[in-house]
């Protein structure tokens, strides 16, 4: 699928409303970590091939606590830790740098003046963040093989903003978005790729939804609902179509 990303998508809130709400972001979190790692130990090293060096990857993969992601996760297929084995470290050092809040200088990951005053205001920080892995990013390098998006954002904000309100599976998500049965939508192997790599699991990073993993190996199911932080980011026309909220005592 060769297309351009396409750009159209709702407003991004940015207010101090929402500041309880960014505890969702494991996006936020680990580059606060990272941010202030720098700031208080100096620059991060780089091998030559400009990946962080093993010392802070162990360090980041302890203190993110990403969800699925843990030590302990990546610790029981990998016996050590390189930048490439932590894949949401992998994202965040690409986002830095296309931020501009870090950089790589004769051969370390340093800290810019613009990422030294976006650390002091996480809720402009996650909007800078969540910006560019939503809507900027392309993902394709990410992918065994490098798809691009195509899709208008608006509409699948629509369709996840309904189906995810009370938790649903992947494949539900997919099935709706596409228009199709979830048994279809099962086998549109390269399509529900794209979709997960350039929308859920970024939603997921940026902390709009959280993801809870059930089961095992080859029956293991993936179910997504939306966090406090999608309330307070999104308004989007198909809220009107949200389940009425019953308050307690009616």
């Amino acid at each position: 699928m060769e297309s351009q990303l396409v750009t159209t998508h709702p407003p991004l809130a940015c207010a101090i409303a929402f500041e309880m709400a960014l505890q969702h972001s494991p996006l936020l979190r680990a580059a606060l970590h990272t941010l202030g790692y720098i700031e208080a130990n100096g620059p991060i090293a780089l091998t030559a091939s400009k990946a962080l060096k093993r010392y802070f990857v162990e360090w980041a993969a302890e203190v993110f606590e990403w969800p699925h992601f843990t030590i302990a996760d990546l610790y029981a297929v990998n016996k050590v830790l390189n930048e490439q084995d932590f894949p949401p470290l992998v994202m965040l050092h690409d986002v830095l740098i296309a931020c501009k809040l870090v950089r790589h200088y004769k051969g370390h990951l340093v800290l810019t003046n613009q990422g030294r005053t976006f650390a002091t205001e996480p809720d402009r920080l996650w909007h800078l963040l969540t910006t560019q892995i939503l809507w900027r990013k392309d993902h394709g390098r990410y992918m065994r093989h490098p798809d691009r998006f195509e899709g208008d954002w608006q509409v699948l904000l629509a369709v996840i903003n309904l189906e995810a309100h009370e938790g649903a599976s992947d494949d539900q998500i997919y099935a709706a978005i596409l228009g199709i049965g979830e048994e279809e939508a099962k086998r549109e192997y390269v399509l529900t790729a794209i979709l997960y790599c350039y929308v859920l699991r970024p939603l997921a990073w940026a902390g709009l939804l959280v993801e809870v993993r059930t089961g095992t190996g080859f029956a293991i199911q993936h179910i997504y609902r939306k966090t406090p932080l999608w309330q307070a980011a999104f308004q989007l026309p198909s809220d009107k179509a949200l389940p009425a909220t019953t308050k307690v005592g009616e």
